[in-house]
């Protein structure tokens, strides 16, 4: 067996879910000499491993792990070892069935799946934490040991559980925010509907209700379970730091996931680590450029690592088709190019039983390298190995979009003025311009230092927290360009209503008065006109139209249609050194692309490189060198020209200039020097 620790991270950390215990032990064997062929360097070991771990309550058996921690060390591989935690075995669900969720109807989840846990039940946080410090102890010292992985993807099937454990502790979580009953009631709006609280007990969980439940009552509830399940999640994450203090710890996340507050459990991650399985056949994945740049983003752009993606096709939809060739390493390049140190798969070898037996994975049914999947797996693993630079470089950005979990979950509570309005959709509107015309993205907080970014982008910022709206007029009055959309503050942090006419805390910055909305119905329009030079014409709108009254700002478009008809529909405000704009209705894409074309010019935003639309581009940095990573996501070949000078192509070990020409789902990554 190996003897030192092998260094981590050093390298692009390449591989897989290795769930070796559903195989022979002789199947091992072969699984290392694959792994190695294929450049295979990581792998994820006892995700769903608790019931093989701990046959009952006292008894543990740690034989078989230690055989396979032996022998990836042997073979040179990384073990990011899991906690096992998020799966429960049988044993306790028969001998403790209070660790089972109940849903909002009472009734009661059963074992036989996964994710069958209470988060606030006080005997699985035990049992769970018992298991790591055992796990912790054994393996610690192990030299395969490079990373933490905490349960796996927490709030996936439960994000919410309506047990009498989950009440006692709302009730507990309650009180320590609010500290006493009357500031409950302040907070909540309980004067209307008779809901005035007298005491704690008289609080019950947002459940099954005749009709709205309290709307701070729902948000706080949405906060107290993201609460709950990160409560889980540093249980064991203390654990594992009293023996493993230098060693990363982390838990993957989803894509754009509601439940969970991603900015806030960042904190407690050495590196985010997230699951992204785009639908293969829809074009260019967007939505997944949209999501790599949001996890590069919640720990201020450290890089992050792709922990779940498929190479063929997923198992879960009502329909499953292939990947194409070539889409897979397309894809995998995405996710280095937005900021990746890591490219990992589900899982290693295809399952022959259980639920995900038809999902994809690196080696196929047919158990051998000889598949097309495998052939394509080996030649990605075996290209990174030349990138192992590119490890730790960073993405500059000079544009920001703002997104808020607190504003995700008032926005969409129930009893609003449209229930179309969708906090993910209101922000692709804006995302999709800029990933097409290649401007690096961060995303932020509310609340966060603007002062590195030229243009901030706030879609639907329903809810303004106090300082909120200070923060932003510090950002435009310090020379920013902000640009903010309908139904925007309205609301403080426990959604109710700003006074003094909407956008009540965000009047002088934006210089408007919004003095009615008027949501549109499902197929009805309007259109707005636009009479000068840069966006001159006509564009249709749906959804929403705001009745703009101007203060100070300018109209730089009106509706054409309806009882406001030329009234302002987008304007412009001056303030301070920088402007202010207001989108106040959902405007077609034409619409949006040449607003947003006119604030990058004004703001300096610039792309990397000029390329047409579906060649995506972007750039990560060192202190001395830049690394240009060009994908081809269209059909057809195209030629890049480039900037004057010499570059390395990483990938052809070529010295190119002038231009690059990439054939369809081709890309090239090239290096300059002495940036």
């Amino acid at each position: 067996m190996a003897s030192m620790r092998i260094p981590f991270p050093d390298k692009i950390c390449y591989g897989g879910d290795y769930n070796p215990e559903q195989w022979p032990e002789e199947v091992w064997r072969d699984d290392m000499r694959l792994m190695k062929k294929a450049g295979v360097n990581f792998v994820s070991v006892g995700i769903f491993s608790w019931a093989l771990l701990q046959p009952d309550k006292e008894r543990y058996d740690f034989a078989w792990l230690d055989r396979l921690m032996d022998l990836l060390a042997d073979n040179g591989i990384y073990a990011d070892l899991a906690t096992a935690t998020a799966s429960p075995p049988a044993w306790m669900a028969r001998d403790y069935p209070e660790t089972l969720p109940v849903d909002e109807n009472g009734a009661r989840y059963t074992n036989g799946s996964r994710q069958h846990y209470c988060p606030n039940s006080p005997v699985y946080r035990e049992y769970g934490q018992k298991l790591v410090r055992r796990l912790v102890n054994r393996y610690k010292s192990h030299p395969a040991l490079a990373m933490w992985h905490i349960n796996n993807e927490y709030g996936c099937h439960i994000s919410r559980c309506y047990c009498k454990q989950c009440e006692a502790a709302f009730r507990v979580w309650l009180k320590d925010k609010y500290g006493s009953i009357e500031t409950l009631n302040d907070r909540w709006g309980t004067n209307f509907w008779s809901q005035t609280y007298y005491d704690w007990s008289e609080i019950h969980l947002p459940g099954k209700t005749p009709t709205y439940a309290n709307p701070g009552q729902l948000l706080d509830y949405q906060r107290f379970m993201s609460d709950s399940l990160l409560e889980c999640y540093l249980g064991e994450y203390r654990v594992i730091k009293e023996g493993t203090p230098d060693l990363p710890v982390m838990t993957n996340f989803m894509p754009h996931f509601k439940p969970l507050d991603y900015f806030k459990w960042a904190k407690h991650m050495d590196i985010v680590t997230w699951d992204s399985y785009p639908e293969p056949t829809a074009g260019i994945p967007v939505g997944a450029a949209m999501d790599h740049d949001l996890m590069r983003s919640l720990r201020g752009g450290q890089p992050f690592m792709l922990m779940e993606q498929v190479t063929s096709q997923v198992n879960w939809r009502q329909h499953n088709p292939l990947k194409r060739p070539g889409v897979m390493r397309l894809w995998s390049y995405q996710a280095l190019a937005r900021g990746g140190d890591g490219i990992m798969f589900f899982q290693w070898r295809a399952s022959r039983a259980g639920a995900e037996k038809f999902h994809g994975a690196m080696v196929t049914h047919t158990g051998d390298e000889h598949s097309r999947v495998y052939k394509e797996v080996e030649q990605l693993g075996n290209e990174l190995k030349m990138l192992d630079e590119i490890v730790g470089s960073r993405i500059s950005a000079k544009a920001a979009i703002v997104f808020d979990y607190d504003n995700w979950w008032a926005l969409e509570l129930p009893s609003k003025p449209s229930a179309d309005v969708k906090y993910i959709e209101q922000i692709r509107h804006y995302y999709d311009h800029l990933f097409r015309k290649n401007i690096a993205v961060d995303f932020v907080q509310p609340a966060d230092d603007l002062s590195r970014y030229d243009l901030v982008i706030a879609p639907a910022l329903y809810m303004v927290a106090e300082g909120v709206a200070d923060n932003l007029e510090r950002f435009v009055g310090n020379g920013g360009t902000l640009l903010t959309t309908f139904f925007s503050g309205i609301v403080d942090e426990h959604d109710r209503i700003h006074l003094g006419g909407y956008p009540a805390p965000l009047r002088k910055l934006l210089g408007i008065c919004v003095e009615e909305f008027d949501p549109m119905l499902p197929g009805q329009t309007n259109r707005v006109a636009v009479t000068e030079a840069t966006l001159y014409g006509e564009y249709s709108c749906n959804l929403w139209a705001d009745l703009i009254r101007l203060e100070g700002a300018q109209s730089i478009a009106a509706f054409t249609d309806d009882f406001f008809a030329g009234m302002p529909a987008a304007t412009v405000n001056a303030f301070g050194k920088g402007k202010a704009y207001y989108v106040g209705t959902q405007a077609e894409p034409a619409f949006i692309s040449r607003l947003l074309d006119r604030l990058l010019s004004d703001s300096n935003v610039e792309a990397p490189l000029a390329a047409p639309e579906g060649v995506e581009v972007t750039c990560r940095e060192h202190e001395d060198r830049r690394y240009w990573f060009i994908l081809n996501h269209l059909p057809e070949t195209v030629t890049i020209p480039l900037p004057p000078g010499q570059f390395d192509d990483m990938l052809g070990r070529t010295t190119v200039s002038d231009n690059i020409v990439l054939q369809k789902n081709e890309l090239s990554i090239l290096r300059s020097l002495n940036v």
